[in-house]
């Protein structure tokens, strides 16, 4: 079982990037391997690369973050349930920040949700677009949904706090289908997250983006006027409506990165590759600063904290 966090005092000042925003989590990928094969899979923004920080090099990288004020890490890849130490990386981080959470796409969750649970994972955001299992497969190259909500299930029971859904919308693919996800996160007590299909700038005004490209303003809409209670979510301060579903209530949270001009300007997270390279931005390709050379090469964590405020500094709203 890992040790607690416990609040650092004094605590440490929170870095802001030239926009004002305050650095407060990071996103960390822990692999590029992956089980399934998503087409829109936006692969945390990294280069392709088969190299990856040892467990204490991630340790280190963490703490580092967190001596600069960073209080909350999310751990993605790749699929992070393929690293064969992911309970060992989780158990190392857990004590220094206030918050540890993952996304994964729920393929291998079943089996390891109690084990990341007493390592010290506090929630999970797990991918599932269908409850459909040959649309699945369309969107995955894999059917793997039976697992996936077997995943779920489990998470929700050991503790796991929220469980989110995450289910990427698409157009004419599965955006009938958001009713359904509703009933069944209502019953398992989970939270469904719609995501609207994202691109960057030189693909935003294709026609095979908006052939994909489903809108979630209307739906929102509905959401909203039929919603018992609506709260709001600081990162991107993204709106989140507990409404009827079937006979239960269900939270549903909106994500909508494109055509919200509060997501970008409402930030607070910095990146880290699997290899080792910071990144102010998902869709941004300038910027990255490689920390894992300078680690291995022999910085001092002041050193690393220069490269983390290089980094911060070159960080501006993508969308806006």
């Amino acid at each position: 079982m890992s040790k607690a966090f416990q609040e650092p005092s004094p605590m440490p000042t929170l870095m802001r990037d030239p926009f004002g925003r305050e650095i407060r989590s990071l996103r960390l990928s822990v692999t590029q391997a992956c089980d399934l094969a998503c087409a829109h899979c936006h692969r945390e923004g990294q280069e392709v690369s088969a190299e990856e920080m040892t467990l204490e090099e991630i340790e280190r990288v963490v703490a580092v973050s967190a001596s600069l004020g960073v209080r909350k890490v999310k751990i993605t890849g790749g699929e992070p349930l393929m690293r064969k130490d992911i309970v060992d990386v989780v158990s190392r981080i857990s004590p220094l920040v206030r918050e540890v959470s993952m996304t994964t796409n729920g393929s291998r969750l079943s089996e390891m949700a109690a084990a990341l649970k007493v390592a010290g994972l506090a929630r999970v955001n797990v991918s599932l677009h269908s409850l459909d299992p040959r649309t699945n497969e369309r969107m995955c190259g894999v059917d793997m949904t039976a697992h996936v909500v077997a995943g779920i299930k489990d998470a929700v029971e050991v503790g796991l706090s929220p469980v989110k859904v995450n289910m990427v919308v698409f157009r004419d693919i599965n955006h009938d289908m958001i009713p359904p996800m509703m009933d069944f996160c209502g019953r398992v007590g989970a939270v469904l997250q719609l995501i609207e299909y994202e691109s960057d700038r030189d693909s935003a005004n294709t026609s095979e983006f908006a052939k994909k490209h489903f809108s979630l303003g209307p739906f929102e809409q509905g959401l909203a006027a039929v919603s018992t209670q609506t709260t709001i979510n600081e990162l991107h301060r993204r709106h989140r409506y507990l409404v009827p579903a079937n006979g239960t209530n269900v939270s549903v949270e909106i994500v909508r990165p494109m055509h919200n001009t509060e997501f970008c300007a409402n930030c607070t997270r910095i990146r880290v590759s699997s290899d080792g390279k910071l990144k102010p931005c998902l869709l941004d390709r300038r910027g990255a600063v490689d920390v894992l050379g300078p680690m291995r090469a022999g910085a001092t964590d002041d050193e690393l904290r220069v490269l983390f405020a290089k980094a911060i500094g070159s960080r501006r709203p993508y969308w806006s």
